[in-house]
């Protein structure tokens, strides 16, 4: 963890920390009260204990040491820095360590056991965890280009807004400090996760992120007139912007029409479904008023009709994350 988010909150958090801010908010101040509380010497002795436990906690994480990880810096150009510190040839990564490239600078990170992350200028990465399975980083601004060789699902990137989980690939992520960004797949597949929204992405596809979370992918290729509308869709989400997306939708296009069905409001699902199938072979047994209805085992026959991958692996990856 950066020490520099317990003097004013601009390092990287640790999520123990972040776990005690969010038990201790009740206790924050809120004024005065519009009538006198009772028992108010049990409140404060509670409170102290509270607190007491909070700052105990906080030591033990300021005093946990940073972990070595299978990680190094290597072939840097320019000054890359880690921790403020000029960057070796090689230079091994700690849990916690700042990562960061000026507007000349680039870095590669790199663990013979997981893949290799190379950060371009003006970027700033931090790893959060490195366990035997579970490899976790934390990409706050700039661009990072993941080649990942390590199984799915045991490598992921969390952004301002979403978190990004491999599922054996190689992707170029940007994201900015107000949490808006963009996933291009090279190779492979990545998920995006928040809250109750996922997003798949695969090769040839792209997908925006905002702090309202994961958007809608869509291929590279598709028509612009695709494009712009889920720009605009993804914002207002209104029967205008969706229109342009049904008209110019191709049979290829199944894959940003089926995250259509469940972000679309319940009003305009039926069109998105009838354009659906139209493009995809649906199966019989899949009612239209269930899709609609957001029905989950509706909604996963539809993407089992993509031949896309059976809904089955999906839920594989979530169990680690």
């Amino acid at each position: 963890m950066n020490d520099d988010y317990l003097w004013d909150r601009s390092g990287e958090p640790d999520p123990e920390v972040e776990r005690l801010e969010k038990l201790l908010a009740p206790l924050r101040y809120q004024g005065q009260p519009k009538r006198p509380l009772r028992n108010y010497r049990w409140l404060a002795v509670a409170a102290a204990a509270v607190l007491a436990i909070g700052l105990w906690q906080i030591a033990r994480v300021l005093q946990r040491p940073a972990v070595k990880t299978s990680w190094q810096a290597v072939r840097p150009a320019g000054s890359p820095r880690v921790n403020g510190q000029a960057v070796g040839d090689p230079a091994d990564i700690y849990t916690g360590q700042r990562i960061e490239t000026d507007a000349l600078s680039r870095v590669q990170v790199r663990s013979d056991f997981v893949g290799q992350v190379e950060l371009e200028p003006n970027s700033e990465l931090y790893v959060k965890e490195s366990q035997e399975n579970r490899q976790l980083m934390s990409l706050r601004r700039g661009v990072l280009h993941a080649l990942i060789w390590a199984p799915p699902s045991q490598f992921a990137v969390d952004t301002p807004s979403v978190r990004a989980v491999d599922l054996g690939c190689a992707y170029t992520l940007e994201t900015k400090e107000d949490g808006s960004g963009l996933i291009t797949v090279q190779r492979g597949w990545v998920a995006f996760d928040h809250a109750h929204s996922e997003s798949f992405i695969p090769a040839g596809a792209a997908c925006r992120v905002s702090r309202r979370g994961p958007g809608i992918p869509w291929y590279e290729d598709a028509p612009e007139q695709l494009r712009q509308g889920l720009e605009r869709f993804e914002k207002e989400k209104s029967e205008a912007s969706l229109s342009p997306i049904l008209a110019s939708a191709r049979q290829r296009d199944g894959l940003t029409l089926w995250h259509l069905l469940s972000r679309a409001p319940v009003s305009l699902r039926g069109a998105v479904f009838d354009t659906f199938a139209k493009s995809v072979k649906v199966p019989p047994e899949v009612k239209r008023d269930a899709v609609i209805a957001g029905d989950t085992h509706a909604l996963d026959r539809c993407w089992d009709a993509l031949d896309l991958g059976d809904t089955s692996w999906w839920r594989t990856w979530k169990r680690a994350w």
